[in-house]
């Protein structure tokens, strides 16, 4: 166990700190799990531990959060989806194992903790985190990128979380740009394929066949080559890296021109790789933004990185419970 001191980060407004007084943040995922309160005005990570099997994992977080339970206190649960967010169940995810499979986690919370809890998918929780935390802050029509392993989106929509019919709006990684190309969200020639942190890697791939002779600094053998490795190969001035670089920037403005024709937002927040390559993907991604949307509706629209870095797992466990106890 660890815990992250409040003073580490900055501070919140002193009415939202107010507002966040009696919640608790319980943030799943598939490599680790993290318990988080707001303590004096910041955040604070009460505990981070290493994802196992559900039992062990459930009672090392119940510990951690115990000493900081009220009977007023609100869990927020994030977790990668599939989900049934409802009915507070964590239906198959698969980056969790089999035991953690049709757990009815809201209730295993509130019949161990009391209070009440509520779950919701990761993506919708992040984008939660900067609208009322982050990048996203002041905002009444925002949406969030995530960009990490795969590609999905959270929608803030006249200044409250759309979530669909099913609570599975915002799968804009399903979006297809192309007939063909690298695979993401089960489909060749994605958004995800192209544009998520997996995706350009794929791409990577892709393009690095074409070559008889793959560059020596930073192709990895077996088809392992990283985002990251293209991404600082690209910075160093490699010329394919470079490509592929522009390729995954020009893809992202086309999906963004989608969405920023779809939903009119006056913010697009994006997470994941973006904030660390952005000199690389802004140029293509601008002039496909230039092409592709619509003028007016681009004007109005800024395209920023995400603001709360490592922390924003935890910083949207927090925001699901408070946008439920502020009722939106």
């Amino acid at each position: 166990m660890n815990s992250t001191s409040a003073h580490d980060k900055p501070k919140l407004p002193e009415a939202v700190a107010e507002q966040c007084r009696d919640l608790i943040g319980f943030d799943i995922g598939g490599t680790k799990c993290a318990v988080s309160r707001i303590h004096g005005g910041a955040l604070e990570e009460i505990t981070r531990i290493p994802t196992d099997d559900f039992a062990p994992t459930f009672k090392l977080l119940v510990e951690a959060a115990r000493p900081f339970v009220t009977p007023a206190t609100t869990f927020g649960i994030s977790c990668g989806g599939p989900l049934d967010a409802r009915r507070g169940v964590i239906v198959s995810p698969p980056n969790l194992a089999a035991s953690w499979h049709g757990v009815q986690i809201c209730a295993r919370v509130t019949e161990t903790l009391g209070g009440r809890a509520i779950l919701m998918n990761d993506a919708n929780a992040c984008a939660l985190a900067e609208w009322q935390f982050g990048a996203g802050r002041g905002c009444q029509h925002m949406v969030f990128l995530t960009s990490g392993t795969g590609m999905g989106a959270g929608v803030i929509l006249n200044g409250r979380l759309y979530e669909g019919t099913t609570g599975d709006a915002g799968e804009v990684g399903h979006l297809r740009l192309a007939p063909d190309g690298p695979v993401g969200f089960g489909k060749a020639g994605s958004f995800e394929g192209f544009c998520s942190g997996g995706g350009i890697a794929r791409l990577a791939d892709l393009m690095l066949k074409q070559r008889a002779q793959p560059p020596r600094q930073w192709y990895s053998e077996g088809g392992h080559t990283t985002t990251r490795q293209v991404a600082e190969a690209a910075k160093s001035g490699e010329p394919l890296a470079i490509a592929i670089m522009r390729t995954a920037g020009e893809r992202l403005g086309e999906a963004l021109a989608v969405i920023v024709d779809l939903f009119n937002p006056e913010r697009i927040v994006i997470g994941g790789f973006y904030p660390h390559c952005r000199e690389l993907l802004d140029p293509p991604m601008n002039a496909s933004l230039a092409k592709e949307a619509l003028p007016h509706s681009r004007a109005a629209c800024q395209i920023v990185p995400a603001e709360l870095g490592e922390t924003i797992g935890s910083h949207g466990a927090i925001a699901i419970a408070l946008n439920a106890q502020s009722g939106r």
